[in-house]
């Protein structure tokens, strides 16, 4: 890409959206088209198609998605299946029919199987079933990872699609209702900690395993991957090691100062046992995260709370 190429980023202003605007702008990308929700339904395909004929981007980061923890995905199952189809059907035909030249779309760790191997390679995509909770939202981002495959295959576009591993950062939802497991967390504990309780329960057993990365790092390897890489299959992105909920749990206690204990509700869902990418496709391209998980949190717990921990 040139610095003054058109770039579009679908969903700017989530997680994703935003670190990767933030990070173009700080790399000098100075021609970005940006369109909020209100003023562009993704879902509809003839403001898509009218969108696309107006402004007419020449690259697209599809960053743009219905998302939401453990209970948001096992709730709305019907909504998390339809909007996401919907949303990336859209954008990726009309990358194709107005002639963008090249589409980086993103997907999710869920879209592996519940029992793959560990770490998980991008060959076992499809090789088992999926876990159950999650199932309409792995499924959506499943089928945009064959549409980028499929549109190259018939039609020779260049789009390319990326897997990241559980994120965290700025821009985060922290609704406890539909969060992810760090903000959830996150808020949790600070709660506790304000309104001086003794205690923070947390769903399941504690003894799932799952990575994180931050947002930011996402944000420069998607950068890189589309400045870098054309092939067919997608490409995981990750730092590599995972850690337990528990400890997990523990790390952000202590980072937000929480002096009371933990309790599991071993009655709620793990979901999958262990989610670990194996990176290193990525990883012989060159690319290496660069955010250490406890230096992210505390960063973030700040910024999102503005408490400046000693």
């Amino acid at each position: 890409m040139e610095k003054s190429s058109k770039i579009y980023v679908a969903g700017h202003k989530g997680m994703v959206g935003s670190a990767i605007v933030r990070k173009l702008q700080r790399e000098g990308y100075n021609n970005l088209v940006l369109q909020t929700s209100s003023d562009l339904d993704l879902r509809n395909q003839a403001q898509v198609d009218f969108f696309f004929n107006s402004h007419k981007p020449e690259y697209v980061f599809l960053a743009a998605a219905k998302v939401g923890g453990i209970l948001a995905n096992n709730t709305y199952r019907a909504d998390f299946l339809y909007e996401n189809l919907m949303i990336e059907s859209n954008l990726i035909h009309q990358s194709y029919v107005h002639k963008v030249k090249k589409l980086l779309f993103l997907g999710s760790s869920c879209i592996y199987p519940k029992m793959a191997p560990q770490p998980l390679k991008e060959e076992y995509l499809l090789s088992g079933f999926l876990e159950e909770t999650n199932e309409p939202y792995a499924i959506a981002k499943i089928a945009g990872i064959k549409l980028c495959e499929n549109y190259r295959r018939q039609y020779a576009c260049d789009f390319i699609s990326a897997m990241p591993t559980n994120l965290y950062g700025p821009n985060d939802n922290y609704d406890l209702n539909n969060s992810h497991v760090i903000p959830a967390l996150v808020r949790k504990f600070y709660e506790a900690k304000r309104n001086g309780k003794s205690t923070v329960e947390i769903w399941g057993t504690g003894s799932p395993r799952r990575e994180f990365m931050h947002v930011d790092d996402v944000a420069d390897a998607c950068l890189f991957l589309m400045n870098n890489y054309s092939g067919q299959s997608f490409v995981n992105i990750g730092t590599g090691s995972d850690l337990t909920i528990n400890e997990l749990a523990s790390l952000i206690k202590n980072i937000v100062e929480f002096d009371g204990k933990i309790v599991f509700d071993q009655t709620k869902p793990d979901g999958t046992p262990q989610k670990l990418l194996d990176i290193s496709k990525l990883k012989d391209m060159g690319w290496e995260y660069s955010i250490p998980l406890k230096d992210g949190l505390r960063k973030t717990f700040e910024t999102t709370f503005g408490q400046v921990l000693s």
